[in-house]
């Protein structure tokens, strides 16, 4: 995987405090939508997302490890 390839988010990170709600939710809404991959951070793939909530593509990013995301094009 590089920058501007398209990934698909799989799954949630385990270890997320569940009584944050707005971080479960971002990425709760994440799940099962296509991104494409703004940077790297160390092992972690890190997709800009606001446009899931209607705001600009960097209003809001996460990060995540490559198990919890698919390659969708490169």
């Amino acid at each position: 995987m590089k920058i501007g390839d398209k990934v698909r988010v799989l799954s949630m990170p385990d270890g997320l405090p569940k009584d944050n709600k707005q971080l479960m939710t971002l990425f709760r809404g994440c799940v099962g939508k296509t991104f494409p991959i703004a940077k790297f951070d160390g092992d972690l793939v890190e997709l800009h997302v606001g446009e899931v909530f209607g705001k600009s593509a960097e209003h809001h990013q996460i990060w995540l490890e490559p198990s919890h995301v698919q390659l969708v094009e490169a």
